[in-house]
C-alpha cells in the first residue's frame, strides 16, 4: 500500500573512446598491445589443477569414502585424475586479445563463449595474486565494465604475469591518445601513462586493534562449520565418538546449565576475535591508497592474497562511511567508493570499492574529504528529521518485538516450551527493541552543501552517504499507507554508481522536493510547477 512519483533523466553517454584512430575515425594499426590472439602463462597449468582441487574437496572426500567401502580404492586416485584434467584443459581452451578498440575473451571447449568489451567502457582494473599465484609469478586481472550489479564479473585474465598486468592496467586505464579537438573548454587535458602519485593513506599497524569488532571471523567460523559438516555427513561420521570432541561434550554434560552457556559463549567469542584480527591482518596488510595524475585511485592491499584495484575517478560519483555497531563503540569507520563498475553485491572489499579498511573515524573522515577534494560534505551538521520519523522507529521495532513474545508464549501454551523461554523474551526483546529503535532515530540525518547530496541512517550498520548530484539521474518518491497518515515520505535518488539507489528516508514531502529540485532544478520542474489558469 504505496504510491510512487518517479523522475528521471538520460543516462550520459560515455566518451569517445581513448585510443589512437586516423582522421577517418580508424584505428592506428599497431596501437597499444598486440592485438593477436594469445593464450593466458603456461604457469597456469600448475596453477589451475590447484584451483580446482578445493573446489572438488567434499566430492572427492566422499568418492574416496565411498571406494575405500566397497574396496574400489582406485576410486578416490580416479576422480583426483579428473579433476586435475579439468583445471588444465582451461588453460587449452582459453584465449584472449587486446585491441585498439576491445578487450576480448574466448573460453569453453564444448560451450564456446567469446566476451567482447569495448576499451572506452573500461571503469576499472583489479589485479588479484593469490599464493598460489604469486609462487608462479602470476596474477589475475579483471577489467571492470561499468556495470555494478550482481551478475556482472567484468572480463577475467587469470593467468598474466606481474609485468605484462602492470602494462595491462597502465594501458586500459592512464594511457590516452591525443584527443581530438572539443568545444567544452573546460574538459581537463588528459596525461600520459607514467603520471606521478600521491599517497592518500597506509595502513598503521595501531589500527589491527579495529580486527576483532570487524566480524570477519565469523564468516571464516561459517565456512568451516559448513565444510566440516557437508564432508562428515556425506562420510557417515559421528564427530561425537572420537577423542577429544567427546570428552569435551562429557564435561559441558556434566556442568551446570548456565556455567556451560557462559564457557561456550566465552570460546566462541575468543575464537571470532582472533579469526577476525587474522582476517584483517591477512586481508589488509600492506594497503596503500594512492591517487595518480592520470586522474586515477589506487589501492593495494593483502599479506597472502594481494591485490590492487585502480579506480578512474570521472567514475567516481561520492563516498561512504560505513560505521557498524561494534566498530562505533571503539570509535571506527570504513570509507567506501560510490563508483560505476564496482562490484558491490559481495561487499565493498570483495567488490573493489573500499578505500579505507577500519580505522579511526577521524582517519576515515580525512580520507573521504581528501578524496572528495572538499570537506564540507563529510562535517556538515546534518538536519534532524520530524518527531513523527522518530516514532516510526520506535514503533517498528516494538511490533516486532511483540510479535516475537506473544510467539514465544504461544510456544509455551501450546508446544510446552520451558517458561523461563516467553519470560526472558517478554524481558529482553522490548529493551533491545527500544535500544535499537532510539539508535536509528538518532542517525537520521540529511544535508545539501553544494554539489553534495548528504544522507546517514541505520543502526546496526550506520551509513552516511555523500553523492554528488550530477551522478543522480532520477527521483523517487515513495510514500506508504503508514507515511501518508503522518506525512512522511522517502525520497530516494537514483544513480549509475554503487547501489545506485541512496535514500533520504521519512521526510515530509516538502523537504524531500526542495531537496530534489536543488540538486537537479531542471528535472522536477513539471512536477512542481503550480497549475495555470
Amino acid at each position: 500500500m504505496s504510491s510512487d512519483t518517479t523522475a528521471s533523466q538520460p543516462v550520459r553517454a560515455a566518451g569517445p573512446a581513448d585510443v589512437p584512430a586516423t582522421p577517418d575515425g580508424e584505428p592506428v594499426p599497431g596501437a597499444g598491445i598486440d592485438p593477436s590472439w594469445r593464450r593466458l602463462s603456461r604457469r597456469m597449468l600448475l596453477v589451475h589443477p590447484v584451483q580446482e582441487i578445493p573446489r572438488s574437496l567434499p566430492a572427492l572426500f566422499g568418492i574416496f569414502v565411498a571406494g575405500s567401502t566397497s574396496g574400489n580404492h582406485w576410486w578416490g586416485l580416479t576422480g583426483l585424475v579428473l579433476v586435475l584434467l579439468a583445471g588444465m584443459l582451461r588453460w587449452f581452451t582459453t584465449t584472449y586479445r587486446i585491441t585498439p578498440r576491445h578487450v576480448q575473451v574466448r573460453r569453453g571447449l564444448l560451450r564456446r563463449r567469446e566476451l567482447s568489451v569495448p576499451r572506452d567502457r573500461v571503469r576499472t582494473v583489479d589485479v588479484t595474486a593469490h599464493a598460489v599465484h604469486r609462487l608462479v609469478g602470476l596474477t589475475r586481472v579483471t577489467v571492470g565494465t561499468g556495470r555494478s550489479d550482481r551478475k556482472d564479473d567484468g572480463v577475467k585474465l587469470d593467468g598474466l604475469t606481474v609485468p605484462e598486468a602492470a602494462r595491462l592496467r597502465e594501458e586500459l586505464l592512464h594511457y590516452r591518445a591525443q584527443p581530438a579537438p572539443t568545444t567544452d573548454p573546460d574538459e581537463p587535458a588528459e596525461p600520459g601513462p607514467d603520471a606521478p602519485e600521491t599517497e592518500l593513506a597506509r595502513l598503521r599497524p595501531g589500527w589491527i586493534r579495529f580486527g576483532p569488532f570487524t566480524l570477519s571471523g565469523f564468516v571464516t567460523v561459517g565456512v568451516l562449520t559448513a565444510f566440516v559438516s557437508r564432508a562428515v555427513n556425506e562420510a557417515h561420521i559421528d564427530l561425537t565418538r572420537y577423542g577429544p570432541l567427546r570428552a569435551l561434550v562429557d564435561q559441558l554434560v556434566r556442568m551446570p546449565l548456565g556455567l556451560a552457556v557462559v564457557q561456550v559463549v566465552a570460546v566462541f567469542v575468543v575464537v571470532i576475535a582472533l579469526l577476525s584480527t587474522a582476517g584483517y591482518v591477512l586481508a589488509f596488510w600492506g594497503f596503500r591508497l594512492t591517487r595518480h595524475d592520470a586522474g586515477t585511485l589506487h589501492v593495494t592491499r593483502g599479506l597472502v592474497t594481494t591485490r590492487a584495484t585502480s579506480i578512474d575517478e570521472q567514475r567516481l560519483r561520492g563516498v561512504e562511511l560505513s560505521e557498524p555497531l561494534l566498530l562505533r563503540v571503539v570509535s571506527g569507520a570504513r570509507c567506501i567508493a560510490i563508483a560505476t563498475g564496482l562490484r558491490v553485491g559481495r561487499g565493498a572489499e570483495r567488490g573493489g570499492s573500499l578505500l579505507l579498511p577500519p580505522a579511526p573515524r577521524a582517519e576515515a573522515e580525512r580520507v573521504a574529504a581528501t578524496v572528495l577534494g572538499d570537506p564540507a560534505p563529510v562535517a556538515v551538521p546534518l538536519t534532524r528529521h520530524l518527531p513523527q520519523a522518530h516514532r516510526r522507529r520506535y514503533s517498528r521495532a516494538l511490533t516486532v518485538a511483540a510479535l516475537l513474545v506473544a510467539a514465544a508464549v504461544t510456544g509455551w501454551w501450546l508446544a510446552d516450551w520451558p517458561a523461563w523461554t516467553w519470560q526472558v523474551t517478554a524481558v529482553v526483546l522490548p529493551v533491545a527493541a527500544a535500544l535499537l529503535a532510539q539508535d536509528r532515530a538518532r542517525s537520521l540525518g540529511h544535508a545539501a552543501v553544494g554539489r553534495w547530496l548528504v544522507s546517514r541512517q541505520g543502526s546496526l550498520v550506520r551509513r552516511r552517504y555523500v553523492l554528488a548530484t550530477d551522478g543522480i539521474i532520477g527521483w523517487n518518491l515513495r510514500r506508504s499507507f503508514f507515511q501518508r497518515r503522518v506525512g512522511l515520505a522517502t525520497l530516494t535518488a537514483t544513480t549509475a554508481a554503487g547501489r545506485q539507489r541512496y535514500a533520504v528516508p521519512d521526510v515530509d514531502v516538502d523537504t524531500a522536493l526542495r531537496l530534489a529540485d536543488g540538486a537537479t532544478p531542471a528535472l522536477l520542474t513539471p512536477f512542481l510547477a503550480g497549475p495555470t489558469d
